[in-house]
């Protein structure tokens, strides 16, 4: 049924069906090397390294080739290939990677209502789960600047008398609607401070200079650090700064295979898509190009940082750690521009990491997930992660170290929103708006339930673009077997649980 197919496949599969290869599977993982670096948890000077994370906003893989300090990341550091989101939307996805969490264990499924947003985020206490309190617990320093969660507002008291600054950040300086780069406010350690149209008003410019001054106030202070940067680029409008106005004259969107195809057997949201206008196709020309030049500030601020840290002589003791909190589609699967479904064009984003002992140009292919970002943090700060976050820590495998036993799936989970009222990620259907729906990624499959009982399903090797759904030839075995799996995902709670249900199907 599968064609010409790999081993590895069968292993995936095995995996994925949750079949009689389990023993199998386990051999080709591997076992913790031998010899390994000393333990990351402390730097080359003997201290506790730093953290800074840069997230950016709807960054897709054909963004970075235009971004030379990162590119340079993926040169000096190491690339995780095979990094996915939980869910291809904003706070569902900046909730599972500040808490560690699955969205059925932090109740964020959407941008707004009453799953979702700000206001689903503090309903279900997800706060007192984020990376910054325990690691402020453990001697950090912590920092937090820029996009922080749909729907919350500098000004925001929560019923403090003043505007709310969350506990476990020393530094907080946070928009709400910064999307446009300009006019803007930002929470400025519990004062709102407003911001113009001015050039040096320009949002990532003002993050850059706010980041350095924190890692240069940090090394007077002489503590470790954890710093989060959140840029709103390159989200629509995609504003650059003025210094990039006019750079990168003519360009034009990548065109992969799935550029304007229509996907086989496609489930029944995607009937409504009709082959791209030329008038289509030459707006996803602007739009990417907008893309591009909204991105030049984001690495501009990356070079920044990295030079603050030379100079400060922190960098040898400093982890950089960059990435997007979901992707972007544009023309695939004649798709508008927009987000929301399960396919690697939203879902897969890029994850590079530079620091201590991290091996220079490396690329790890085993799944992982923006849930695992809180406990590598604390892992790398040498803090346990509590047995409530759903994500394993990253750090053996940034180091050059195999991890006994790996997940061979990742969750996706997203919900339908009832409204897109005040939600900037808001669509049109023909830009991708689908059913609420689950999905499960192998290294080799894709498999999707939409709660209408339409069904989904993509062998990689052989449609590595996601272009035939395969789901009606499967097996009743089969898709029972599936089905097991993902649900067995969809209630796991734990890091164990989880764990387990990722291999095995529980």
């Amino acid at each position: 049924m599968f064609g010409s197919r790999r081993p590895r496949v069968l292993a995936a599969l095995c995996a994925a069906l949750a079949i009689a290869m389990l023993a199998s599977c386990n051999n080709r993982m591997g076992n913790t090397a031998e010899g390994a670096t000393s333990d990351a948890a402390a730097s080359r000077s003997g201290t506790k390294p730093n953290i800074v994370y840069v997230l950016t906003d709807d960054l897709a893989w054909n963004l970075v080739k235009y971004m030379p300090h990162v590119e340079q990341m993926r040169k000096k550091g190491t690339t995780f290939t095979d990094f996915f989101a939980t869910d291809s939307l904003c706070c569902p996805s900046r909730s599972s990677l500040l808490t560690g969490q699955y969205p059925h264990n932090t109740g964020v499924f959407t941008n707004s209502g009453d799953d979702g947003g700000y206001r689903a985020f503090m309903k279900n206490r997800n706060e007192e789960k984020t990376f910054g309190p325990a690691l402020q617990r453990a001697g950090y320093r912590t920092g937090f600047m820029g996009k922080y969660l749909n729907g919350y507002q500098p000004g925001d008291k929560n019923g403090t008398g003043k505007p709310y600054v969350p506990s476990g950040w020393d530094e907080w300086d946070v928009a709400g609607d910064g999307y446009k780069e300009y006019d803007y406010d930002l929470n400025e350690n519990g004062k709102v401070v407003p911001y113009g149209k001015a050039p040096q008003d320009y949002l990532t410019d003002v993050l850059s200079k706010k980041a350095t001054s924190f890692i240069g106030s940090s090394a007077e202070a002489k503590k470790p650090f954890m710093l989060e940067v959140a840029t709103f680029a390159p989200h629509g409008p995609s504003t650059p700064a003025p210094r990039d106005e006019d750079t990168f004259p003519g360009l034009t969107a990548p065109q992969t295979d799935a550029y304007d195809q229509a996907t086989r057997n496609a489930p029944e949201w995607q009937k409504i898509l009709t082959p791209l206008k030329s008038k289509e196709k030459k707006e996803i020309d602007r739009k990417f190009a907008k893309r591009v030049r909204s991105v030049q500030a984001v690495d501009d601020m990356i070079g920044q940082l990295e030079k603050t840290l030379e100079e400060k002589g922190l960098a040898d003791d400093t982890y950089i750690v960059f990435g997007s909190d979901n992707g972007f589609h544009m023309g695939e699967h004649r798709l508008r521009p927009g987000k929301q479904t399960a396919y690697d064009t939203d879902v897969n984003v890029p994850l590079m990491v530079t620091g201590p002992d991290v091996p220079a140009g490396e690329k790890v292919s085993q799944l992982a997930e923006n849930v695992d970002l809180n406990p590598t943090f604390l892992d790398l700060a040498g803090v346990d992660p509590p047995s409530t976050v759903d994500g394993r820590s990253l750090k053996d495998l940034m180091h050059g170290r195999t991890e006994k036993d790996w997940r061979r799936t990742v969750l996706v989970e997203h919900h339908h929103a009832g409204s897109t009222k005040d939600d900037p990620d808001a669509a049109p259907d023909i830009s991708g708006n689908p059913p609420s729906y689950a999905a499960m990624r192998t290294d080799d499959s894709l498999y999707v339930e939409y709660t209408d009982g339409q069904r989904e399903f993509y062998a990689l090797d052989s449609d590595p673009e996601q272009l035939n759904n395969r789901a009606a030839s499967l097996s009743a075995e089969q898709r029972a077997a599936l089905h097991r799996t993902l649900t067995a995902l969809q209630r796991c709670k734990g890091a164990e649980s989880c764990q387990n249900a990722s291999r095995t199907g529980g």
